[in-house]
C-alpha cells in the first residue's frame, strides 16, 4: 500500500497530563481551529505564551477533563468537560461539554464522533446522567455532528455571541447519558 492510500490512524483518549510534544502540538490544532472560525471563543488565535497558559490552567483544574483526539499520533481535536462545582447538589448529575474542537487540516476522519463516545464512556464511568453543551449557530458541521448524536436543542440566545460586530445567535443543548445494560 502507497503513502498515499494509506488510512490515518485516528486515536482518542482522556487525558490526564500533557506529555512531551502534546502542548505544542495542541496549540497549533487551536490556531487552526480559530482560524478557520471553529468556535472555541476566540476569534483568532492569542500570543502562543495566551494558549499555553489556558491549557496548563485547564490541567490543573479538578473539575475540567481534558480529552484528545489524535491523527497519526498527533494532537488534532480536543474538548472538556466541566464537572459541576460540588457545592451545586442539585445539578451534580450533569457536566458540560466544552471547547470542543477539530482541526481543519483532521476533518472528516472521524475525530468528533469517537471523541464524543470516550466523553460519553467517561460520565458513564463518573455516573453523570446528563451532558449540556452551547454552540454558535455557525457551527453548522458540530451542530450536525451533535443534532446527529442525539442532542436535543432546547433553546437559542439571540445575542450569545459578537462577531465582526454583528450578533451571533447561539444555541443550547442536553444529552441523555443511557447506562449501559450490564
Amino acid at each position: 500500500m502507497s503513502t498515499e492510500e494509506r488510512k490515518p490512524t485516528t486515536s482518542v483518549e482522556t487525558v490526564s497530563k500533557l506529555e512531551n510534544g502534546d502542548m505544542h502540538e495542541l496549540c497549533d490544532a487551536t490556531e487552526a481551529a480559530i482560524e478557520s472560525g471553529g468556535g472555541f471563543g476566540w476569534l483568532k488565535p492569542p500570543p502562543r505564551k495566551v494558549l499555553e497558559d489556558y491549557w496548563n490552567g485547564v490541567m490543573l483544574i479538578p473539575e475540567r477533563v481534558l480529552v484528545m483526539g489524535r491523527i497519526d499520533g498527533v494532537v488534532a481535536s480536543s474538548c472538556q468537560i466541566v464537572r459541576p462545582p460540588k457545592n451545586n447538589e442539585a445539578q451534580s448529575f450533569a457536566c458540560q461539554l466544552t471547547t470542543f474542537f477539530v482541526a481543519p487540516w483532521a476533518r472528516g476522519l472521524g475525530l468528533a464522533p469517537m471523541m464524543l463516545d470516550e466523553v460519553e464512556a467517561f460520565l458513564r464511568t463518573e455516573g453523570f446522567k446528563v451532558i449540556n453543551l452551547d454552540v454558535r449557530s455557525t457551527q453548522e458541521d458540530a451542530i450536525r455532528r451533535y443534532e446527529g448524536a442525539g442532542f436535543v436543542r432546547y433553546g437559542t440566545n439571540p445575542k450569545y455571541a459578537m462577531v465582526d460586530d454583528e450578533f451571533i445567535p447561539g444555541y443550547f443543548y442536553y444529552k441523555e447519558i443511557k447506562q449501559e445494560n450490564r
